[in-house]
């Protein structure tokens, strides 16, 4: 065989590696999917308008209820995902969750296990999916608005471990047919985020205190009392005092001004 022949037939065996290893159509170009997991329910949709909890949700004579939500109409895209065997919904929920995060998107509301509220409630009226239901401490939901310039398109992570080991993740990207603010996240979210990375950079937050987000900082604190924080940044001592009016009280805080721009929260464990 000669030479030329040979690279010819190599480029079109690499070729056709090539198009046979490209990624699904199904899957969101910025989010992989987990290894081996296989689509089994795959949707798109124009002019839908969802609304997505950010607190658990209820039923409540017949309607469904939730404290806070995320109401967006747009074009939506969804996809149910099986996991391999051998693999809970835990680990493909954390690894989308940290690559997301990684890419700039901002955590609206984030619960696992029982405080996420009924998973029959998630899967038959939220997201209208009898596959999705699973024990109340096998879930875990994640809501997140992207980052700019992709900033009017809000996803929505859903993962449950059914009682038969089946493990399934849902994800759905609605992107606005309006531009959409700077969401503001859930309480419980902030406070989740700090306990699982023991510090949160807060650069999409306002630099100087404003009445909505000293509030909702001053929510998460409540919501445990134990916590202490050391706040950063040239706005960390207006921060600090706006709390403190709140009434957190001073040993739980402290600011140093010196290290660097935003606002930045450190867990002192």
């Amino acid at each position: 065989m000669s030479r030329t022949l040979y690279h010819g037939l190599l480029a079109a065996a690499l070729l056709s590696t090539s198009l046979l290893t490209q990624a699904d159509p199904r899957d969101l170009e910025y989010l992989p999917r987990f290894t081996r997991a296989e689509v089994v329910d795959y949707r798109l949709e124009e002019g839908i308008e969802r609304f997505y909890p950010q607190s658990a949700p209820r039923r409540i004579g017949g309607r469904l209820r939730v404290d806070a939500e995320q109401a967006v109409t747009g074009a939506l895209s969804l996809r149910t995902y099986e996991l391999p065997s051998g693999h809970g919904s835990g680990e493909a929920f954390a690894q989308a969750r940290q690559h997301l995060q990684q890419q700039g998107a901002r955590v609206l509301h984030w619960c696992e296990g029982r405080e996420c509220g009924s998973s029959s409630v998630w899967a038959n009226t939220v997201f209208g999916n009898a596959r999705l239901y699973g024990p109340d401490d096998g879930q875990a939901y994640l809501l997140l608005q992207r980052a700019a310039p992709d900033d009017d398109t809000l996803l929505a992570l859903y993962a449950i471990t059914r009682g038969n080991r089946r493990a399934y993740l849902h994800v759905e990207a609605l992107t606005s047919t309006t531009p959409l603010p700077a969401l503001m996240p859930s309480a419980p979210s902030v406070l989740r985020a700090l306990r699982e990375e023991g510090h949160l950079s807060l650069a999409d937050w306002p630099e100087k205190p404003e009445e909505a987000w000293v509030n909702l900082l001053g929510q998460a604190l409540r919501l445990d009392t134990g916590l202490r924080l050391r706040l950063s940044g040239t706005a960390a001592d207006a921060w600090r005092e706006a709390l403190l009016a709140q009434g957190v009280q001073a040993a739980r805080l402290h600011s140093d001004a010196s290290r660097g721009n935003g606002l930045q929260l450190e867990w002192l464990r």
